[in-house]
């Protein structure tokens, strides 16, 4: 080797590069170990760092050091996380890319004057051992985690048309349409017939601070109708995207974080002729409850003033963007009910949540169920207001007209991550199904699906009515989706448990004056989507420097599983308060038996800030959703929620994030489970990693097809519904994190599968304002 500086310079930055990586390893592995995690890391640190000294002095025992520690590497690797590539990518990938290039040959001459056959092939091998590793956990990744066991039997004949008249296509919340025309067979030559922009995005209205475009059309008439964030009600064409009317209540946005929309309702009376006969109702984010014309979109001169209702009577002193409905009302008859959304975590103080019924031809307010009062108390006096912060229920509702029940999902008294200020009053029909008597807005039944919630576990989904096999009969049964992964199967009429539950014991915390549940219900005999509890070992990131970050967060909180109560050292809270399952639901396919669930998860950390103390605490959230800190007035603790990822910006659980499996209704086993999506519009550089998170539903159909967008990537695709095959997907201008609706139409026989693509401010998707329809050539 030449000893001048140019010969030098090579081995003192291969030099420098290791022990700068070994000291990042040394000082992180000694706080991990002082947390009682994982020796590795500070042993790596202290390989890497004699082996970047003596290569800057150019001793070749630098070469056989790192490759010792290579060695290492692998065998640790897969005694701790065994064959699962994604756990061994960011152990091993890093450190074997650095062997490589240590061991190229116009390096390693440069790094040392070994020229021996030993130091010119002996590192080379361990580097190819743990490519090798790598590569052949890669090529048996599956796609299919739970592989599909039957072909679908089924050739149904599509319908002359087919509508999509409710927001989970009916009142039963099913999200399956009779259409039959695409299938599995020709799914794959789908093409755009057309796209609309409603002009509702932050680039062409500046004023707006965060928008979400997530509505569900509706398919009456063969006109497309839905609404846009800022409560624009749009008619189109449902063959060409044209547009037919616009409803604009020109909203006050005001001071509202997120604007969304989920959709509108429709109503027909069939013995009614002229104006209004066939009416959409929407809600606006200022608090008003709007009627439309279907033919015309006028305002319905009959519904409350000039075809508005006001939403906030009755509630008190409002905040109008603290409290606003978004997702639309069920409509059972004549009477349309519908909740609201109310911010979460900022104050006990909050507008109620009371659910209320209204008459949709008249607008006139026919019951109100505010969970603060006692199940039998009157209707308010004239000046009597609705309880303050009291339960709301934010998402879509279902309903069986037969058995004259809605099923009204609801979260609980905010805020959220303490309980302290809550009644037995308030407690009551918390987390629950509560199912409401269609014609006073009396409870009939509730189930509450977790008991004194302190994590956000509200129920996100409009549950879904079925025919459920028990013991060889049918039973009218109500599936209910929840943020912990778990699924209750209740009885439609008496809300008695389907399938078993059992009560767990959960542990318990030390907050002063906080009360906590000793047990929680799990279901049992049916399809679980929780996760595995977490592990030090299956934190996961880019590298081992990241992944050692994130094994270090996971050892500085506070973690004993699902039910990790909140505390002031801090918490990981698995899964957090997005849920595994949220507002997307599920499908019902009837014909195959099959239930259709996307599921995904991200931890998240969750901390207590006691009000007056001297505490560093993040910056003020922007909204009830956003990360940071929110007050929690009216409580003895704010609190912080931040999404635990590493300092690379990704998640500190490995992937796959995001799922997609079908549960046979017959055995409540899942018949097939699969990751799907990726992350290639949101990740650095497009790194397209499978299975990210998602958010959003699906639909499916008599064809044997089931639609979803949800994921982090700007793409609808298909799915064989039996099998779980990726049968097509199509190119959208933005996220589709909405649901999907399919329909023929009854001009031109033809059908089509639409979806808003307008994607979601805190997934970061690619933002829009488009609905787009796909059809076949």
């Amino acid at each position: 080797m030449k000893d001048g500086k140019e010969a030098r310079w090579p081995r003192w930055l291969a030099g420098a590069v290791l022990i700068a990586i070994g000291a990042v390893l040394l000082v992180g592995g000694v706080r991990l170990l002082t947390l009682g995690g994982s020796a590795y890391y500070l042993l790596a640190g202290l390989a890497c760092t004699a082996s970047g000294a003596l290569l800057w002095r150019g001793d070749g025992r630098g070469l056989w050091l790192y490759a010792a520690m290579l060695l290492g590497t692998v065998i640790w690797a897969f005694w701790e996380v065994g064959v699962q590539f994604w756990q061994l990518l960011p152990r091993l990938a890093g450190p074997t890319v650095i062997g490589a290039v240590l061991v190229l040959p116009w390096l390693r001459r440069r790094l040392t004057s070994a020229s021996d056959a030993r130091t010119r092939w002996g590192p080379g091998a361990v580097v190819l051992v743990a490519a090798l590793a790598l590569l052949g956990t890669f090529l048996t990744v599956p796609v299919f985690d739970v592989s599909p066991g039957r072909v679908d039997p089924l050739a149904p004949v599509s319908p002359g048309s087919a509508e999509w008249t409710d927001y989970g296509a009916n009142l039963s919340g099913t999200r399956h349409s009779p259409a039959a025309q695409i299938t599995p067979v020709n799914a794959a030559k789908l093409k755009q017939a057309w796209s609309f922009k409603t002009g509702d995005t932050k680039a062409k209205r500046p004023e707006i601070k965060s928008i979400s475009f997530m509505a569900t059309p509706l398919m009456v008439d063969d006109k497309v109708v839905f609404c846009s964030p800022t409560g624009k009600v749009f008619a189109l064409d449902a063959d060409t995207g044209r547009q037919i009317w616009l409803r604009d209540p020109h909203t006050q946005i005001g001071n509202a974080q997120m604007l969304n929309c989920r959709g509108v309702s429709y109503h027909a009376d069939p013995a009614a002729t002229g104006i209004c006969a066939r009416r959409i109702l929407s809600m606006t984010v200022d608090g008003r409850f709007l009627a439309s014309d279907l033919a015309t979109g006028a305002p319905c001169p009959d519904f409350g003033k000039g075809g508005t209702v006001n939403l906030d009577e009755g509630l008190g002193d409002v905040d109008p963007f603290r409290s606003y409905t978004s997702s639309p009302p069920v409509i059972v008859g004549n009477t349309a009910i519908l909740g609201a959304y109310v911010r979460d975590n900022y104050t006990k103080d909050d507008p109620s949540g009371v659910v209320r019924a209204f008459d949709v031809k008249s607008g006139k307010l026919l019951w109100a169920w505010d969970s603060g009062r006692p199940d039998d108390a009157p209707p308010l006096k004239s000046g009597e207001k609705w309880t303050r912060g009291s339960v709301n229920a934010w998402t879509a509702f279902s309903a069986d007209p037969a058995l004259g029940l809605v099923y009204v999902p609801t979260g609980n008294a905010t805020p959220d991550h303490v309980g302290t200020h809550r009644s037995p009053m308030l407690e009551r029909y918390a987390s629950s199904i509560v199912a409401l008597d269609v014609t006073s807005g009396r409870v009939r039944w509730a189930f509450q699906s977790v008991h004194h919630d302190l994590w956000d576990y509200d129920l996100p989904a409009q549950p879904s009515a079925v025919n459920f096999v028990l013991k060889g009969r049918k039973v009218a049964a109500l599936i209910v989706p929840t943020k912990r992964g778990e699924i209750f199967v209740l009885d439609r009429a008496t809300g008695k448990p389907l399938t078993p539950v059992e009560e767990r014991p959960v542990p318990r915390g030390n907050l002063p004056g906080e009360r906590y549940s000793p047990t929680q219900p799990y279901p049992t005999g049916f399809a679980s989507f929780a996760p595995a509890p977490l592990t030090e070992a299956g934190m996961w990131g880019a590298t081992p420097l990241d992944q050692m970050w994130c094994r270090i967060r996971f050892r500085s909180l506070d973690y004993k599983g699902m039910f990790t109560p909140p505390s002031e050292r801090g918490i990981l809270q698995w899964p957090g308060t997005f849920g595994i399952l949220n507002w997307g639901g599920v499908s019902i396919d009837p014909e195959r038996n099959l239930m259709i669930v996307n599921s995904a998860a991200i931890p998240q950390e969750v901390r207590l800030f006691r009000h007056g103390a001297n505490t560093d605490r993040p910056a003020m959230a922007k909204d009830s959703h956003a990360p940071g800190y929110l007050p929690q007035y009216g409580t003895n603790y704010g609190v912080s929620l931040l999404p635990m990822f590493s300092p690379l910006g990704i998640p500190c659980a490995a992937p796959p994030w995001g799922k997609l499996a079908a549960v046979d209704l017959a055995t409540g086993k899942i018949a097939w489970s699969r990751t799907f999506g990726t992350s290639a519009d949101t990740a650095p550089l497009g790194i397209p990693l499978p299975g990210a998170f998602n958010l959003g539903g699906s639909a499916n159909t008599a064809g044997g097809v089931t639609f979803i967008g949800a994921a982090m990537d700007n793409y609808l695709r298909a799915f064989d519904t039996t099998t779980g095959r990726e049968i097509w997907k199509g190119r959208l201008p933005a996220g589709g994190q909405a649901t999907p609706i399919t329909y023929v139409s009854r001009k031109t026989g033809k059908q089509y599968v639409v979806i808003a693509a307008g994607g979601h401010a805190y997934m970061q998707t690619t933002s829009g304002d488009s609905v787009v329809a796909f059809t076949l050539p």
